[in-house]
Parts: structure tokens; C-alpha cells; sequence
């Protein structure tokens, strides 16, 4: 039975969480490091924080990413050692990159986290020989929207119904070079 337990809670979405509170952190200093798949129980809690009913990934689906040699992922730790932020990226055999997805816990937004953990994530690909950058937000996510533009990112297409909601998405890219 216990097998069946962990098998089924691999596969099974995360559910989604009630909005919390959000009270800002102390300041702190943060560094970023490579995830490992040490950290899937960490990220898998994150994510959850970072996407109320949104579009969760699974223990299943980030445990696969961290051990794709075609991932590449970054986590934001806080001098303390707690992850507050996570990004991940797929190289694509034709010299692109898709941003998979990157996430700042609430507590640690509007502190230029998710900018940094971005030009981290590009300089990486570039340093690797990958030209652009694309990715898939949300319409509704006008937050996120602004992030990627400030960044350099072009929206290049309207993606109808792309998420399991029905919600339209937008497709962005950016050339690294």
C-alpha cells in the first residue's frame, strides 16, 4: 500500500493551495546554485506557493527535469539556505531554449529575484551557444508580462486556449546574441 501511496503522489498534481497571507521577508542576501534532485521535495512545496492554482508541476514532472542532461536549472537560496526561487530551461537540439518555468516565493517578490535569476538562466545558455529564448505566459499574467519585456522579450504569438483553464497564453522570445 505504501508503494501505491508514493507512486500515486508522483503522478497526481499538486493540489492547489489556499492564498496565503503574504507578509514580506527580512532582507537578506541570496545566491543562486544549480538544482539537484535533492532539492524536488523543496521545489515541489515552492511551486505550489509560487502558482496557486495555476499550472503545477508534478514530483514526477521536476524530478524528470533534474535528471535531463537538456535541463538546465538554477535555484535562488537565501543566506540561510532556503530556496525562495527556482528557474528551469530545456535545451533544444537546434540551438534554441525553452524557459519551462521560474517561480519567487511570495514573500520574496519585488526584489528584482526573478530579473536576476533570468540573466543568470540566459547567460548560461548564451555561454552554451544557444541564440534564443522562447517561452509561454499567461494573458492574464500581466506581472510576468512585464518582466519578460523589461528583459527583451518579444511577444511573437497568441497561443488560443494553451492552458488547462482555456486561457489564452502568449508565446515570447529573445535573441541572446
Amino acid at each position: 500500500m505504501a508503494v501505491f501511496q508514493t507512486i500515486k503522489q508522483m503522478l497526481l498534481p499538486v493540489r492547489p493551495v489556499r492564498a496565503e497571507a503574504v507578509i514580506p521577508a527580512p532582507e537578506t542576501r541570496y545566491a543562486i546554485q544549480p538544482l539537484t534532485s535533492k532539492s524536488v521535495r523543496e521545489l515541489v512545496r515552492l511551486n505550489a506557493r509560487c502558482f496557486l492554482n495555476g499550472e503545477n508541476y508534478t514530483k514526477a514532472t521536476f524530478a524528470y527535469l533534474l535528471n535531463d542532461p537538456e535541463t538546465i536549472s538554477y535555484q535562488m537560496l537565501t543566506e540561510a539556505g532556503e530556496m525562495v526561487g527556482f528557474i528551469f530551461a530545456i535545451r533544444n537540439t537546434n540551438g534554441t531554449a525553452h524557459l519551462t518555468t521560474i517561480g519567487i516565493a511570495p514573500e520574496h517578490r519585488r526584489r528584482g529575484l526573478a530579473s536576476r535569476l533570468l540573466e543568470h538562466l540566459e547567460g548560461r545558455l548564451a555561454e552554451k551557444g544557444l541564440s534564443i529564448v522562447a517561452l509561454e505566459v499567461r494573458v492574464s499574467n500581466t506581472t510576468a508580462q512585464a518582466l519578460y519585456q523589461m528583459a527583451g522579450y518579444a511577444c511573437v504569438q497568441r497561443l488560443d486556449s494553451y492552458y488547462h483553464n482555456g486561457e489564452d497564453g502568449f508565446l515570447m522570445t529573445k535573441s541572446l546574441f
